[in-house]
C-alpha cells in the first residue's frame, strides 16, 4: 500500500510523535495552522469517514478519548478544534482517516 500515513505508522517516514497506543498514532502536523496542531490517525487503514462501519467504529471513539487526553496535556483548557476532511471536494489530501486537533489560538468560522 502506498499510503503516507501507513508509512509513518510503520516508521518508514519520520514524524514528530506525540502519542501512540495499539489503536492510534498521533503526531505534530508538518504545516501547523495553530500553535498546537496534531494529527490523530487510526493504525488500521480506513480511507475516510465514509468507510467507518460497525466493525471499525470503536477506533473513532478511541480517537476522541485520545484527543481529550492530549488537550489536557497541551493546556488547551480554553478550547480546541477537531477537523476531518472527507473526499477531494473537502480537501482530503491523504486517503487515510485522520483528525486535525488544533488549539492554542482563537478560531473563526468556518475557517480561520
Amino acid at each position: 500500500m502506498d499510503c503516507l500515513f501507513c508509512k509513518i505508522i510503520a516508521g518508514e517516514i519520520p514524524s514528530s510523535k506525540v502519542y501512540e497506543d495499539d489503536m492510534v498514532y498521533a503526531f505534530n502536523d508538518i504545516d501547523p495552522q495553530a500553535p498546537v496542531h496534531i494529527l490523530i490517525i487510526p493504525k488500521e487503514h480506513i480511507a475516510s469517514v465514509n468507510e467507518v462501519n460497525e466493525s471499525n467504529s470503536a477506533v473513532v471513539a478511541h480517537i476522541f478519548e485520545v484527543a481529550a487526553k492530549l488537550a489536557k496535556e497541551k493546556g488547551l483548557e480554553d478550547g480546541y478544534r477537531i477537523v476531518t476532511n472527507i473526499g477531494d471536494d473537502a480537501g482530503q489530501t491523504v486517503k487515510h482517516l485522520h483528525f486535525h486537533m488544533m488549539g492554542g489560538r482563537s478560531f473563526g468560522w468556518p475557517a480561520g
